[in-house]
């Protein structure tokens, strides 16, 4: 009896390369638990929840450049993404449906690149004395490049949504909140920062999400990545033209 408790219990000195949350014998992990573990699982993770947020740069890009139309046309815009849905939908509701829509793609996006990021060094203590530029650059492209985006989206959100850090902003009037915001240095700087960022990002990231998706193959790679180059620069001159128009006083 007392070998059958502690055969049940859990293993406080697991064998190597096992730990006290790995299953034992008589228990295997869900699919979607054992997807996730593997770094197949992730990739595929980041390549879908990428995929997500992309969808969503492109739809934001659009919407910033009505901007150029006057606030009449840029607040309306912004009055009727909260009208989406009615009368099923109460006012405003749907920004709520999508926003953690989005927030989980983020939170999934960030945590499969940091685990996998920690599984390669982990792979690799030792530094090579030769590495492939491309493959370091692209690399450390995309590491840094998340991080400096996840920052904005912190100060982007602190900004433009909830306006505590733009001291000039008026409830309601979002043409007014970003001439407001970017008429300042560090408005814009920062934005301009992270927008270069986010189109190197996209780059790297589309083609990422193209082989990892299994997409590519020999006759499709030079189009992929056209499309990646040329998604990237649409998105990133999409983006500055906003602020260097109300840097330049050409939007006020």
């Amino acid at each position: 009896m007392a070998s059958a408790t502690r055969t049940n219990r859990v293993n406080r000195n697991p064998a190597p390369g096992r730990t006290p949350e790995t299953p034992g014998p008589g228990r295997r992990p869900s699919k979607a638990a054992a997807l996730w573990r593997s770094s197949v699982g992730k990739k595929a993770v980041m390549a879908v929840s990428g995929l997500v947020m992309l969808a969503y740069l492109v739809a934001h890009m659009l919407g910033n450049l009505k901007v150029f139309f006057g606030p009449d046309d840029l607040n309306g815009y912004a009055h009727w993404l909260r009208t989406i849905g009615e009368p099923v939908l109460h006012h405003g509701w749907f920004l709520w449906l999508a926003r953690p829509v989005l927030l989980a793609a983020v939170v999934a996006h960030g945590v499969a690149a940091y685990q996998l990021s920690r599984r390669d060094l982990k792979a690799r203590p030792q530094q090579y004395a030769h590495r492939r530029r491309q493959s370091t650059y692209a690399t450390r492209t995309m590491r840094w490049g998340g991080v400096i985006l996840g920052l904005f989206i912190v100060w982007h959100i602190l900004d433009l949504t909830t306006l505590t850090v733009n001291p000039l902003a008026e409830e309601g009037h979002p043409y007014q909140n970003i001439v407001a915001s970017f008429s300042t240095w560090y408005g814009g700087g920062i934005y301009c920062l992270a927008m270069l960022a986010l189109g190197l990002h996209v780059r790297h990231g589309f083609w990422s999400a193209a082989q990892t998706l299994g997409v590519n193959n020999p006759r499709r790679d030079r189009a992929l990545k056209l499309a990646a180059n040329g998604l990237a620069l649409l998105l990133t001159a999409g983006f500055l033209s906003v602020p260097v128009a109300v840097m330049a006083g050409l939007v006020r």
